[in-house]
C-alpha cells in the first residue's frame, strides 16, 4: 500500500522527512538557505519545523518507533 493511503505510512514519511532535512540544514546550512521559495522550499520549512519544534518531532519519532515495533 502507498504511504499516500495509509495514515501512518504518510506520518512517518513526513516525520522522517522533516528529521532529514534539518539533519541537512544543520550540516549544510547553504544547500537549503538558498531555496527558501520555489518548489525546494517545501524542505526549507521542513528543516524549519524540525529546527522550532524539536521536541514534538522527537516525540512523535519515538511514538511512531515504537508503534512500528509493536506491530
Amino acid at each position: 500500500m502507498s504511504a499516500l493511503f495509509n495514515f501512518q505510512s504518510l506520518l512517518q514519511v513526513i516525520l522522517l522527512l522533516i528529521c532529514t532535512c534539518t539533519y541537512i540544514h544543520a550540516t549544510w546550512p547553504n544547500l537549503l538557505d538558498k531555496n527558501k521559495t520555489g518548489a525546494f522550499g517545501i524542505f526549507w520549512k521542513f528543516a524549519r519545523i524540525g529546527e522550532r519544534l524539536s521536541p514534538y518531532v522527537s516525540i512523535g519519532c519515538f511514538i511512531i518507533a515504537f508503534n512500528t515495533l509493536r506491530s
